[in-house]
């Protein structure tokens, strides 16, 4: 896979996912966090606690996206196998960083715990991200490569993306929906004559079986703001009376 501008992946760590015991809050958040900053999510991997699988994702990823976010794993327990993984997707060992380990030692004392030092063994090379703004009180994100490795705790995951996420910018994604009446059977084939004749929109449809005036709501999304305006006019030109409402 070609790397694209402005794409990312996302790759969600924990068994606790996979078995239903947690439900994820990260991907739903990041998503929308970097569409605003214009850039696109192509992937979402969700992978057990397996230092061979994380490894495999985190080397396919990436190769095929300009950033890959890592949640979970980071932690000072025998599941926690995300450094140790990513290390060996850029077959690179593990070690101490003596900054992470000073700041955990200035952070929590006398109540730290030899294995929480465990969180400060990371794959060399890596670098420490603090945001634009420089050194914050969030703690720094490690970076290896152009994969940014996060901590699972939604509240934690959060508060660091938030301290670097002016690091990630694109052209903007200009979007519009358009409500029909009728369902997706009835305007199928005009939906194909817009995805045919504007190939740089991405057009999506989704039923609504609740909702009181329309049936089905179709989005247009692309980097275009011209390109995507023709395409919702066309479409709600082809539906007619179906045409409910625009956003």
């Amino acid at each position: 896979m070609d790397k694209k501008p402005a794409t990312a992946a996302i790759l969600l760590i924990g068994d606790e996912i996979l078995s239903g015991k947690v439900e994820d809050e990260n991907a739903r958040y990041l998503v929308r966090e970097l569409r605003r900053a214009g850039v696109t999510v192509g992937r979402i991997e969700v992978v057990p606690d397996q230092l061979e699988v994380i490894a495999e994702s985190v080397r396919r990823l990436s190769a095929g996206f300009e950033w890959v976010f890592s949640s979970g794993g980071i932690g000072p327990t025998h599941d926690d196998v995300t450094f140790a993984a990513v290390a060996a997707a850029f077959d690179r060992p593990v070690a101490r960083d003596p900054r992470l380990e000073a700041l955990m030692r200035q952070t929590w004392g006398q109540q730290l715990h030899v294995r929480d030092l465990r969180m400060a063994d990371i794959p060399v090379g890596a670098r420490l991200e603090s945001g634009p703004r420089g050194p914050s009180t969030a703690w720094p994100v490690v970076v290896m490569e152009n994969v940014w490795i996060l901590p699972g705790v939604p509240q934690i995951f959060r508060k660091k993306f938030e301290a670097v996420r002016e690091l990630f910018r694109g052209p903007a994604i200009h979007g519009r929906a358009v409500y029909s009446a009728e369902p997706e059977g009835v305007i199928a084939d005009m939906l194909d004559e817009v995805v045919a004749a504007f190939p740089s929109v991405a057009i999506g449809s989704y039923p609504h079986l609740e909702a009181v005036d329309y049936r089905v709501k179709i989005t247009l999304d692309g980097r275009d703001a011209g390109a995507v305006n023709d395409a919702t006019a066309r479409l709600v030109q082809r539906l007619g009376a179906a045409a409910v409402r625009t956003e």
